[in-house]
């Protein structure tokens, strides 16, 4: 009679614990509520349960339904440094999150390059050779507190992410947290003057087919005749992987938008149809996040020798990397999106990870303060605008000129920029032929004019048209040209 109390208990207790009230991982102490949208809080309990959620003077009551789903919203707040608790109530009793601010909240995506954190070494990477590591001054004086992070672990772990919580600032917190990132969010904060959430969700060395559902590939008319398979790959790799674990179980947290930094994966496969995945993932996460307009700010891959990579299936000219960066200059054409420049901030060709993660930051949030926020800022480097051909002279027009053209460097010490006075690099000119000779190249007020002795009659231009190319093409704002290629008709 013992033993068959003894199970009948065991059996209670293990439905107790089925049908309990649960809260998806991205919900934890310490996070930041998007201010100005509604927030939803979710979970699972016994179907019928009544569930309150109570924030601040806020108290909103719902029903799970018959598969136990629930979801409350509270109302839309203004951003406050004020720490509330978020209490849960249900028939389990309370369940109280703590330490919530209310302010902007980011996620940050992509491979090697956004997940590199900001204490380097735990990756092994090089130290900057220009000036001090900024990233290691920011640890020793502890972070920006108004800045709270929750890093998603690389784990294919379902059906819910893996993750510690969200963290307050500290070591350890942000010691493994993304460089790119942080950095994104303190000049946020220190321009906007609200608290930040930041997101890290990336895994080094991954394409971008894992980052979305594979619903998104059948249903595209793109790749739909290819994407029936199951399990689906698309060009050889796997979709969806990372997005099942480490995207869709942080929906429909709220969220003000997306930074990315990937495409070196993509890069090395010759990929014809970034553009179109890019399309496919933004509209797959803007849909379950429910933020139709959310930004997108991206980073085009940074100079680097792929041509030496014998290991990869295609053979690499040193024209991959450009032709690949275009594409990703294409998908400006998709709504609410930018694109940072980081050509200027390589010292070495043949590491894929270069350092000075603080301005790849800067940059992006430059992006943000002034296409999201409606900060008056230049966000981006000399973008070409027009071509006129005048004989042997080809004259180039730009937009984003800021307070002008520049060539310019990075001081050594501080990592400043200082406008030069010297020859702008890296512009090249062709005649009928289709062959490039180097251009000499000069600033005249707000055009570049380039002209060669080896070509009579322009009729192809080309900037930073090279795997090599780490040119000194800027606004005097110190943000670097976008790269291109033109020809006359």
């Amino acid at each position: 009679m013992r033993r068959l109390v003894f199970t009948l208990g065991m059996v209670c207790l293990f439905a107790h614990a089925l049908y309990a009230l649960e809260l998806p991982n991205v919900l934890s102490s310490n996070m930041v509520f998007q201010q100005g949208k509604p927030v939803p809080i979710w979970g699972t309990a016994a179907a019928g349960t009544t569930v309150e959620v109570v924030f601040g003077d806020q108290v909103k009551r719902v029903v799970a339904d018959a598969s136990g789903s629930w979801m409350a919203t509270l109302d839309a707040m203004k951003a406050s440094f004020d720490a509330r608790d978020l209490t849960i109530r249900s028939e389990d009793g309370d369940t109280v999150l703590s330490n919530i601010l209310i302010g902007e909240v980011w996620l940050c995506g992509g491979q090697s390059n956004m997940e590199y954190p900001m204490r380097r070494q735990q990756k092994r990477y090089a130290a900057p050779a220009r000036g001090q590591d900024v990233a290691e001054l920011e640890l020793e004086r502890g972070g920006n507190p108004h800045i709270r992070l929750l890093r998603i672990h690389k784990k294919r772990s379902l059906p819910d992410c893996t993750t510690d919580g969200w963290a307050v600032m500290s070591d350890t917190a942000l010691a493994s947290f993304s460089a790119a990132g942080y950095y994104f969010g303190k000049y946020l904060q220190e321009s906007l003057q609200v608290p930040v959430g930041l997101i890290s969700s990336n895994w080094g060395g991954s394409r971008i087919e894992p980052w979305t559902a594979a619903s998104a590939y059948r249903n595209s008319p793109v790749f739909a005749a290819e994407a029936q398979a199951n399990p689906l790959t698309i060009d050889g790799s796997s979709v969806g992987e990372n997005y099942n674990s480490m995207i869709a179980p942080l929906a429909p947290y709220a969220l003000k938008g997306f930074i990315w930094y990937q495409g070196e994966s993509n890069a090395m496969i010759h990929d014809a149809r970034y553009v179109e995945k890019t399309a496919l993932m933004l509209e797959d996460w803007r849909t379950i996040f429910n933020a139709p307009k959310a930004p997108f700010y991206f980073v085009q891959i940074a100079p680097y020798l792929y041509t030496r990579r014998s290991k990869d299936a295609k053979q690499h000219t040193p024209q991959t990397l450009p032709e690949f960066g275009a594409l990703q200059t294409q998908c400006l054409e998709l709504d609410y999106t930018g694109q940072v420049i980081v050509t200027d901030l390589v010292d070495r060709l043949t590491d894929i990870h270069p350092s000075y993660k603080w301005e790849v930051g800067r940059r992006l949030a430059l992006q943000a303060l002034a296409q999201t926020y409606g900060v008056k800022k230049e966000f981006s480097g000399p973008v070409l605008k027009s071509v006129r051909v005048k004989k042997n002279e080809v004259r180039l027009s730009f937009r984003h000129l800021g307070r002008g053209l520049t060539a310019g460097m990075h001081r050594e010490a501080d990592n400043a920029f200082i406008a030069t006075n010297d020859t702008l690099r890296w512009f090249e000119v062709a005649g009928v032929d289709a062959v490039f000779y180097p251009a000499n190249a000069v600033v005249d007020g707000k055009k570049v004019v380039l002209s060669s002795p080896n070509v009579v009659e322009p009729m192809h231009v080309r900037f930073a048209w090279n795997e090599r190319a780490c040119p000194n093409f800027f606004n005097k704002e110190g943000l670097p040209a976008v790269p291109f290629q033109v020809s006359r008709r």
